[in-house]
């Protein structure tokens, strides 16, 4: 069975509180994922690019090529 849930990182700590279908599991495997970290980082690069005259011209050729 697989189970997705966010935790919040406290104090670099967290926390687990499992679902009652757990009960009687003896083991559980975490995965640490920072998707949401890689996310913003993109974000903000694409924001940057937004401002680049370069990239700007080249995304202007990109949509004339299309036209």
């Amino acid at each position: 069975m697989t189970n997705i849930i966010v935790w919040t990182i406290i104090d670099n700590k967290v926390i687990l509180t499992l679902p009652p279908n757990f009960k009687d599991k003896k083991e559980v495997t975490v995965l640490i994922d920072d998707l949401i970290d890689i996310k913003l980082t993109k974000i903000e690069a694409l924001k940057i690019a937004s401002r680049d005259s370069l990239f700007l011209e080249d995304i202007r050729e990109i949509q004339e090529n299309f036209a």
